[in-house]
């Protein structure tokens, strides 16, 4: 992708104010720039912002995604009678979508354990608000492995299976 973006002094933006008012010439003009080696003519205080923030989206899209696989593992482990093909394809587009950013960005796996609880504590929220069912009775640490959490043939086995507290009427 070689797209030419000339600022000029005729422009009503400059360089430093594109950034605010037209985001993708100036992405275009800064890439073109570094393309030419002409490093100081960069905004960098931006650009640096702007990789800064790249990096923390994809971190924040993992723990979305890892969010919602652990509500829905967790709603097939308390709630054996409601499993659905929604919950197995919801639980499958996560894993995907988990695999796709941690194969575009691997670095993420050296945080994955930190991601994973914060991840947990939402998801006992999310699933409390979804089913009634009490947090407290949830584990205090998140109960599947990273390696469990993108298996696609792991699906954690029924509370009821175990004798132990399950939900199936909310």
């Amino acid at each position: 992708m070689n797209n030419q973006i000339t600022i000029t002094h005729n422009d009503t933006n400059t360089e430093k104010s594109l950034h605010d008012t037209d985001f993708y010439k100036w992405a275009l003009h800064n890439a073109n720039l570094i393309r030419q080696g002409r490093f100081t003519d960069i905004d960098v205080v931006n650009v640096v912002e702007e990789l800064e923030s790249m990096g923390n989206n994809n971190k924040k899209e993992l723990a979305s995604r890892l969010l919602v696989l652990i509500m829905h593992l967790l709603k097939w482990q308390y709630q054996p009678k409601r499993r659905s093909r929604s919950w197995i394809s919801t639980i499958n587009t996560q894993r995907a979508e988990i695999e796709f950013l941690l194969e575009f960005s691997p670095s993420l796996k050296h945080d994955i354990e930190l991601i994973m609880e914060k991840a947990y504590k939402k998801a006992k929220i999310s699933f409390e608000n979804e089913t009634d069912f009490d947090k407290k009775h949830l584990p205090e640490l998140c109960p599947y492995t990273f390696e469990q959490l993108i298996d696609y043939g792991f699906r954690p086995e029924s509370f009821a299976d175990n004798k132990t507290l399950h939900l199936e009427n909310k």
